[in-house]
């Protein structure tokens, strides 16, 4: 029982009740995770688009928006949320919030290459921050590399530009994995409802972070 003004509950560890009844904090908000395909523009509407990623989550009664954006070509996880405060926590530039993405290129690409993204490449709109990236694979019958690469920045087209920058085109592009979430057990189309702790996790990773 809370008695003092301003006292703060952790939902991931409290039990919240009003009058002896238990509530869910998060009642009012949604947070959804999206396995979306090739094709759909991540966004609410635009008359230019086909299809659009709230179709896919058109079953859910509420006013739901994507955060951050992936581009039409670029599959993979997306969150769409009702909670502007969330989603403006989550795409702030200044929040590192790693988000890896997995990308098939054409041509080998050596370590070279790999070095050079990792310490940052110059693009038109300016420098990249400092990256990871790793290969994956290499095909010498499609002569197609898979390359891992982790970035915390949200650029238009960023990883596509950052490849293409070494000399290496994507064919195919999906963000596999975004702070603590991933894509495992979610077919490509389909979406989830993140728990409160996944959440106050994704939370963490957002705040600006303290120098030492």
């Amino acid at each position: 029982m809370i008695g003092q003004l301003g006292a703060k509950a952790d939902p991931d560890r409290d039990e919240i009740s009003l009058d002896g009844k238990p509530i869910d904090p998060m009642q009012d908000k949604l947070y959804i995770l999206l396995n979306k395909p090739v094709g759909y523009t991540s966004t609410r509407f635009d008359r230019f688009a086909k299809n659009t990623v709230v179709e896919l989550v058109s079953a859910i009664d509420a006013y739901l928006y994507p955060v951050g954006r992936l581009d039409v070509d670029t599959s993979g996880l997306m969150i769409l949320t009702n909670d502007g405060d969330f989603a403006h926590l989550m795409t702030h530039p200044s929040h590192e919030i790693d988000k890896v993405y997995v990308a098939e290129v054409v041509g080998r690409v050596i370590d070279e290459k790999l070095a050079r993204l990792e310490n940052g490449v110059e693009l038109d709109d300016g420098m990249t921050s400092p990256a990871k990236a790793r290969l994956i694979s290499y095909s010498l019958d499609t002569n197609t590399s898979t390359v891992e690469l982790t970035i915390h920045e949200g650029r238009k087209r960023q990883v596509r530009r950052m490849l293409l920058t070494v000399g290496h085109r994507v064919k195919k592009l999906a963000r596999v994995r975004l702070g603590s979430l991933d894509l495992k057990g979610l077919p490509e189309g389909q979406y989830r409802f993140l728990t409160a702790k996944e959440v106050s996790c994704l939370r963490r990773l957002a705040q600006p972070k303290q120098d030492s």
